[in-house]
């Protein structure tokens, strides 16, 4: 067992979905993130091929289109350019969806329409690139390029920035992880970080889609609703608050003193004695605001049903609660409660002090993905191979050569766990939750044959601190974070990201 070092603990947030650390143990250079759009520039990697635009329509039906968007959500654009083309919504379709508070590049392709009906809209510029014969769809994201400016950082932050490149590029395994260049300008240092699952995936304000999730693969519907529908939390408006407080007292839960509205504490007068709740659907109906629709149709499913709040955790009824909500929403629950367990077995991987950049005996690691642009270093987790102790060396000097990745699992029915101490973390974070992989045989949309993922996060990091705020370019793979990597430079809590 490797020996386990100290480490700067994460915010307590953060702390509640698995990310327990700091690599870094450098002071923060604090700061704020999305100032003004253009301080979080995002474009897209792309791995899809157009052909010209004078190409056959009923051959290539999908204008293909790059937009660059300005204080836009994708949806929301989407939304507005379907309407200005007087399509329907399921026309448009795109790779990977971007923060709103941002400058983002990206791809969109509209089915059967032409360049020339492309409309103006305000705060977005689109190009016309091409014709395909299918839509885009997530996994022709192969990664996004990033310029990221930290505004109002401590005056200290030349030196704090250099100091935790030094340590991000140790731990990336570049020996001793002196960056190139001046303090001032550090350029194309390659660093690594673990390849934590961000805040955004569990909800920062509200922070609840993982413990639905888990309750969901522990055969518990009735919870995963009560923890959806009820359970407030203190970032929350004094109504929201007090409408999930009125479902709490529906369950048999007293009213949350904190929600600032007495009428959720004056429910609970109306519990059983034996600690019952009163199952009073409608009364929560009416409590529950209009923009918790999601909330308010699995409530309404209870209201139809008259379902008993003492139903049997894994009643038929509850889980025709849960399927009220869009099935990318059922999807991301169960994905959230994987994402909560990875983040967790690689912060206790962390605190053990075991190798990111390289295996040891036991471990899972994949190969690079050949086809990837040249500015990411991005795996491929369809090509798996277990390490003995007779190869670490040769997959060790693979994983030097960015030609492979050290993996943990997405836990699901078909995930193969490792083997030695990787193994034995593995399987202590599963059984900790309660949770064997075969729980993840679900109803449905929740449903998850699982996967694995890299725990190690590398980019060539590009960072300007001369003369004003921190600069930071880097490109990262499909489905990591920026947060992630931004998180060891400020030290604050994800609010502020």
């Amino acid at each position: 067992m490797a020996p386990e070092r100290t480490r700067r603990e994460a915010h307590p947030t953060e702390r509640a979905v698995g990310i327990e650390y700091y690599v870094s143990d450098a002071d923060g250079i604090g700061g704020r993130l999305r100032e003004s759009p253009e301080d979080f520039r995002v474009r897209e990697l792309e791995a899809f091929d157009a052909e010209p635009l004078d190409a056959d329509r009923g051959s290539y039906p999908e204008l293909v289109l790059r937009a660059t968007l300005r204080d836009w959500d994708t949806n929301d654009f989407a939304r507005r350019l379907s309407d200005a083309l007087g399509v329907s919504r399921e026309r448009v379709s795109w790779a990977g969806t971007k923060d709103k508070r941002a400058v983002t590049t990206q791809l969109f392709t509209v089915r059967e329409v032409d360049a020339d009906d492309l409309p103006e809209i305000r705060g977005a510029e689109i190009e016309a690139l091409g014709r395909a014969g299918r839509s885009l769809s997530f996994g022709d994201l192969a990664g996004n390029a990033f310029d990221i400016r930290v505004a109002d950082a401590v005056d200290e932050a030349p030196e704090r920035v250099a100091e935790t490149v030094r340590d991000l590029r140790v731990f990336a395994g570049d020996g001793e992880g002196s960056p190139d260049g001046e303090e001032a300008e550090i350029v194309d240092a390659p660093v690594g970080v673990p390849n934590y699952f961000g805040q955004q995936r569990f909800g920062s304000r509200r922070p609840v889609t993982h413990f639905v999730g888990l309750a969901i693969v522990r055969d518990d519907p009735r919870e995963a609703v009560r923890l959806y529908a009820g359970n407030p939390a203190e970032t929350e408006p004094d109504d929201t608050r007090a409408a999930r407080d009125r479902v709490d007292a529906a369950f048999g839960l007293g009213g949350s003193e904190e929600s600032g509205d007495d009428s959720a504490a004056d429910d609970t007068d109306d519990l059983g004695a034996d600690g019952t709740g009163d199952g009073d659907w409608v009364a929560c109906l009416d409590a529950i605001p209009g923009k918790l629709r999601f909330e308010r149709s699995m409530v309404h499913r209870l209201a139809d049903r008259g379902v008993a709040p003492d139903a049997p955790p894994d009643d038929e009824d509850w889980w025709h609660a849960l399927e009220a909500v869009p099935s990318n929403l059922q999807r991301l629950f169960v994905n959230a409660a994987q994402s909560s367990l990875f983040n967790r077995i690689v912060s206790e991987r962390l605190r053990r002090g075991l190798p990111f950049d390289r295996p040891v005996a036991g471990d899972v690691v994949c190969f690079a993905d050949g086809d990837a642009p040249e500015e990411l270093y991005a795996p491929d987790t369809d090509r798996l191979q277990h390490v003995d102790a007779d190869r670490i060396d040769v997959v060790s000097r693979h994983c030097e050569r960015g030609r492979a990745f050290v993996t943990a699992p997405l836990v699901g029915t078909e995930t193969e766990l490792g083997d030695g101490e990787p193994g034995e973390i593995e399987r202590g974070v599963l059984a900790d939750a309660g949770i064997e992989p075969g729980d993840f045989a679900l109803p449905g949309e929740f449903d998850s044959r699982g996967t694995r993922r890299a725990i190690l996060l590398r980019t060539d990091l590009d960072v300007s601190v001369a003369g004003g705020d921190p600069r930071f370019a880097f490109a990262l793979p499909s489905g990591s974070y920026a947060t992630v990597l931004l998180r060891e430079f400020t030290k604050c809590g994800p609010l502020d990201l």
